[in-house]
């Protein structure tokens, strides 16, 4: 369990600035900001944002950028898996998720101009404004929701952030039981029965 508790806190550097806005060099492609309402919404149409954009052909330096910044993004966000990172203001992976997603925003708003995508994200820009407005989303705010971003920061969940929220902290904790639990079970599994 501690060497899980180690894993984590190596991954992320806890000298790293936890905030886009002014830190950091701002080298990178701003990113606007995000509300907390477009991200409920946009956060189940991110598959299929990124998938299209994966295959899209006609792109450029600043696409690639922001796609890149994305994916590398939800990687710092676990992959969204964390409850309440895109519900629970109070979640250290809330910021994260405003990230990622915000970046999943932009390269869908880029893959607007390009010939061959055009239709399909004309649809999932279609159905992201019907579920903005039918839900009065549109309008939600938090803490982060005036954050904008930039694609040379990447935002980092602060590890005594993760341990102080009892949910985070929770999942990751069963999370590990269960990769030890299977460690075990393999090795049961696999060592050679004792000769009598």
């Amino acid at each position: 369990m501690l060497a899980i508790v180690c894993l984590i806190i190596s991954t992320w550097p806890l000298a790293a600035a936890a905030h886009g806005g002014s830190s950091g060099s701002q080298a990178g492609i701003p990113i606007p900001s995000l509300s907390h309402g477009e991200m409920a919404v946009i956060a189940p149409y991110y598959g299929r944002i990124i998938s299209l954009a994966e295959s899209a052909s006609d792109t450029d330096e600043t696409f690639r950028r922001l796609l890149n910044f994305a994916q590398i993004q939800r990687v710092y966000c676990l992959w969204g898996m964390m409850p309440g990172s895109t519900s629970d203001e109070e979640s250290p992976f809330n910021e994260c998720s405003h990230a990622y997603l915000a970046a999943g925003k932009a390269v869908l708003l880029q893959m607007r101009t390009m010939k061959d995508e055009k239709a399909a994200v004309g649809d999932i820009v279609s159905d992201i404004d019907t579920a903005l407005v039918r839900n009065n989303l549109s309008l939600t705010l938090c803490k982060f929701s005036g954050e904008s971003f930039n694609t040379a920061d990447l935002i980092r969940p602060k590890p005594a952030d993760v341990i102080l929220h009892a949910k985070s902290l929770a999942t990751i904790v069963a999370a590990g039981l269960v990769v030890i639990a299977a460690l075990w079970l393999t090795a049961r599994a696999v060592r050679p029965p004792p000769y009598p």
